[in-house]
């Protein structure tokens, strides 16, 4: 029996986020209780078909009498207008209806790409997430942000639009490779810095230089981010105010993705770098903030950052951060562990030493 949350923006948006382990009977219960058996679209991670093909992904799509199935190509480049419209064509040429579920399945790209088609065919399908990463199961599954990237900047064309259901499934984070895992810590120790010091105590009690083995402490782990994200966005679904905690390190964390083009490094290996460039902002904003929380994970991340742009440079890159408010960078800076808020800087001084910081860190 898996643990919910219940997320409640709306009347209409009023949804439960799953968390367990080995929960099919679960999911197919749902999906029989809530969706005609005739079709379903399944949005799939290229790896995650390859290994559950024949077993999850079977079991789940037994449920309908006909499956539309669209594959994503792994990595970041999948987030690209030419991939969206390539599989909203296969989806609309198949007759889907919009009461037609849309079923994700895969890590925070395939889940933000899927989000994304499932807002915009027919003006609106049922959309249920499950994600297969660690990083998807307690951050981009949750809060219906959906989107795909552009030349421009990352995330910059998308919708808010909420699933119907999540379910997070911890007997996907067997098949991972230990660095994916390292990955998603990137985001759980965000949560631990804006919101729950408490997480930290909690990966002491689990293995982390191992590979994943499920334990309640996982399971725990998960499902206490998840209700931190659940918390905040049930209080601003559109990030018009306190969802803007959520970004801590993501300024930073979006320009070294883009200067390595995606490729370089995955977004929690970002998120990780990004948070020491925003710890060490609110140092030089006068906040004395400890980067000892960052500093006891640091081994276990082998992310490297040693640019060709200048520190000058970097700044201005912030500057096409979806973030930025009458042409000045806002950053998410922390007064005290679990005490965040936003920041418009209009001065890059800081800035450029922030990034000097990280980048002497990660070089």
């Amino acid at each position: 029996m898996s643990k919910r949350i219940q997320l409640n923006t709306t009347h209409s948006d009023k949804h439960e986020i799953h968390v367990g382990y080995k929960i099919e009977d679960e999911i197919i219960q749902f999906l029989s209780s809530s969706f005609s058996r005739r079709k379903a679209v399944f949005i799939i991670d290229e790896n995650v078909f390859k290994l559950y093909e024949n077993t999850f992904i079977n079991k789940i799509s037994a449920n309908f009498d006909e499956s539309v199935v669209c594959i994503v190509p792994q990595g970041e480049s999948s987030k690209s207008v030419s991939v969206f419209s390539h599989l909203v064509g296969k989806i609309l040429s198949s007759g889907v209806e919009r009461s037609t579920p849309i079923i994700v399945i895969g890590g925070g790209v395939t889940g933000d790409l899927g989000g994304f088609i499932a807002a915009s065919c027919l003006r609106g399908m049922p959309l249920i997430h499950i994600p297969t990463s660690l990083l998807a199961m307690v951050d981009s599954s949750i809060g219906g942000k959906t989107g795909i990237n552009h030349e421009i900047g990352k995330n910059l064309i998308g919708a808010f639009y909420q699933p119907k259901a999540v379910f997070s499934d911890l007997q996907f984070l067997e098949t991972l490779p230990h660095k994916e895992i390292v990955h998603g810590l990137g985001e759980v120790i965000k949560y631990g810095m804006i919101s729950d010091r408490s997480i930290f105590d909690l990966l002491k009690k689990i293995p982390l230089k191992k590979e994943f083995s499920y334990s309640k402490e996982w399971e725990q782990l998960v499902s206490i981010c998840a209700t931190i994200k659940v918390d905040i966005v049930s209080k601003d679904f559109k990030e018009s105010g306190i969802r803007e905690i959520l970004n801590f390190g993501h300024t930073f964390a979006h320009v070294i993705e883009r200067v390595g083009n995606y490729e370089n490094c995955s977004h929690g290996e970002a998120v990780f770098m990004g948070m020491w460039g925003a710890v060490k902002l609110s140092q030089l904003l006068g906040f004395n903030i400890d980067i000892a929380n960052l500093s006891e994970f640091r081994p276990l991340f082998n992310s490297t950052f040693n640019p060709s742009e200048t520190m000058e440079e970097l700044t201005l890159m912030m500057l096409h951060d979806k973030k930025v408010k009458d042409g000045s960078i806002t950053v998410i800076i922390l007064e005290d562990v679990e005490k965040a808020r936003s920041k418009i800087l209009t001065n890059s001084a800081d800035l450029e030493k922030a990034w000097k910081f990280l980048i002497n860190e990660f070089k």
